[in-house]
């Protein structure tokens, strides 16, 4: 079995600290985070950015001070930016990040409604804009799905020629709008995808743990980090990010599963910078 890339999103663009202290906001708490999630064994940064105050910003410079601060702290880290942005931002304001060929990016592969009146909207456009740029620029996409739909919009992209291979797919799983976490969900996922494709798994609150088992015992990937959960059990919150990647390091190591430094993900990934 391949060795388990884990990545670590740290801060997301919603979580405060009035929920968890430790969520990151400015650039040297992020490095701080990210940091301990490496030492603890994540290759992979998924990095929203912050404003001193938690306001959440495409800005490309906000960008580039948080990612220096980091490569500072951990120099090999995988840096994946996410181009989500916010709700109701245009294409080329959730693009922004991309201008600092970061060696990965996201990419929502369908809208979802996000509870009350938002709505992530991605369109299908949207969908070929994003991957055409991503392209252009050499930038590792890591295609975000939240349920079966997406899947089948980005193998019907594949055909139409444009997404093109390496497919690497996350399974953001427990959304509000999104498909639940349940084990019928992962392996419907899971077996929707083409055997030459890689996946990462994103559990979202009471699901992060119990995903992250069934990912490391079939062979996939794993996403942790306090975007997604900020507790580390029951009723008890995470001291930090590094916390959160630990207890999935045990996991592994229960299961005999190796854990892939950033070198190793670039090789199973199949990026080519």
């Amino acid at each position: 079995m391949q060795k388990l890339i884990i990545t670590c999103a740290i801060s997301g663009a919603e979580v405060t600290k009035a929920q968890n202290p430790a969520v990151p906001y400015t650039a040297l708490e992020m490095a701080e985070q990210a940091y301990l999630a490496y030492h603890q064994g994540a290759s992979i940064i998924h990095l929203h950015a912050r404003e001193d105050d938690g306001t959440p910003t495409q800005s490309a410079e906000r960008f580039r001070i948080i990612m220096e601060a980091i490569k500072k702290r951990c120099p090999d880290v995988i840096i994946q930016v996410s181009t989500g942005g916010a709700v109701g931002m245009s294409r080329d304001e959730r693009l922004q990040p991309i201008v600092l060929n970061p060696q990965m990016a996201t990419l929502d592969c369908g809208t979802l409604n996000f509870g009350g009146d938002d709505i992530f909207i991605n369109t299908e456009n949207d969908i070929i804009y994003f991957a055409h740029v991503l392209q252009e620029r050499a930038v590792f996409k890591e295609l975000e799905c939240f349920e079966k739909g997406h899947i089948d919009s980005v193998l019907r992209l594949v055909k139409k020629g444009h997404i093109h291979a390496p497919l690497h797919f996350s399974f953001v799983l427990g959304v509000n709008g999104g498909m639940s976490g349940e084990e019928r969900d992962f392996m419907f996922l899971k077996d929707s995808i083409p055997s030459d494709a890689t996946y990462s798994v994103a559990g979202i609150g009471k699901y992060e743990f119990s995903l992250a088992k069934l990912a490391i015992e079939h062979g996939g990937h794993v996403r942790v980090g306090l975007e997604d959960n900020i507790f580390i059990e029951k009723g008890v919150l995470a001291a930090s990010n590094g916390e959160l990647v630990k207890k999935v390091v045990t996991m592994a190591k229960v299961a005999n599963r190796e854990i892939a430094s950033p070198a190793e993900a670039r090789q199973i990934l199949r990026m080519e910078k």
